[in-house]
């Protein structure tokens, strides 16, 4: 039979942390489903911990990423997209904990609303899990739309990989770039919604992040080369996309030229200005932003240091 959805799970050595992952699928309370789990060439013994799992709920499924797919979440995330069966698709990570009325609650959105995903709230938690949850299906929502595309980018409006049930049309012609490393599903899904699709979001927590040092975005703030570079090509893809389809506004061309000052290594600032085609005047103007922006964003900060002890 065709599950209703496809979750795609992402795994590299967690052997640790993956069995409580699965449990908490396990103790969903929607049952129509089908995990698929893609292994990215680990290591350590996350089959053997799984195996017993596995052999008891035939809704889980252990598969190797094929070397047509690049090394990593995103090649592993694109194997699990073309394979899946279900008419909605979600992505959980294989250390977190997912909330048991997390499928339910975005099917029954998905369902009674002419949307074609559904976000929630995603909260961390460090060590040991509380599995206190909060069973109310009372809360507020709203909709989410091209309009939203900026708080979207600027993450006012948080945009987590495993934060959203999307509908599986959603990704007919969209795939992560498999050479991104970091910031991948940020590059897609600002795709996504710029294409003109329309979402709701609720307001409930439906999943937990596990916060440790082994995590990409753990290694990110560690200024992991890789993610860093990884990152700098993701925005340059975003800036591409809103360009092509008119959709820079002057507030998001200063909010990329002002990220691009700290990746100053990767001379992200003149590879925007390459891709935005501006007329000389105009490439003046944002030249002059970038090379006074430093001086003005010290001087905002003494600002801000004098104002705090002048309240005190």
């Amino acid at each position: 039979m065709i599950p209703k959805v496809t979750i795609i799970m992402a795994t590299y050595n967690r052997a640790r942390f993956i069995v409580e992952t699965l449990e908490s699928v396990q103790n969903q309370s929607f049952l129509d489903w089908e995990c698929l789990i893609i292994d990215d060439g680990g290591t350590d013994n996350t089959f053997e911990v799984v195996a017993p799992v596995l052999e008891q709920d035939k809704r889980f499924q252990f598969l190797k990423r094929p070397d047509i797919y690049l090394k990593g979440l995103p090649g592993c995330r694109n194997y699990g997209l073309d394979l899946a069966k279900g008419e909605y698709i979600i992505f959980f990570d294989d250390d977190d904990i997912v909330h048991p009325q997390n499928l339910e609650l975005c099917v029954l959105e998905l369902t009674k609303n002419d949307t074609s995903f559904c976000r929630y709230i995603r909260n961390v938690f460090f060590d040991d899990f509380d599995f206190d949850f909060d069973y109310l299906e009372v809360y507020a929502s709203f909709y989410i739309d091209l309009k939203d595309i900026e708080r979207i980018l600027k993450n006012e409006l948080p945009f987590n990989s495993c934060a959203v049930m999307w509908k599986k049309e959603c990704f007919a012609n969209l795939r992560f770039v498999e050479h991104l490393m970091y910031a991948e599903e940020w590059e897609l899904y600002s795709r996504i919604i710029s294409s003109g699709i329309r979402g709701i979001s609720i307001d409930k927590c439906l999943f937990f992040g596990r916060k440790h040092p082994d995590s990409n975005t753990g290694e990110f703030y560690r200024n992991d080369p890789i993610r860093r570079a990884s990152y700098a090509k993701a925005i340059l893809l975003v800036v591409g996309n809103l360009k092509e389809k008119q959709l820079l506004s002057y507030s998001l061309k200063r909010y990329f030229v002002q990220m691009s000052l700290g990746f100053k290594e990767f001379n992200l600032f003149n590879q925007i200005l390459d891709i935005l085609e501006l007329p000389t005047f105009e490439k003046l103007k944002w030249q002059i932003f970038y090379g006074t922006l430093p001086l003005r964003l010290l001087a905002f900060g003494k600002w801000k240091k004098i104002k705090k002890l002048y309240k005190k």
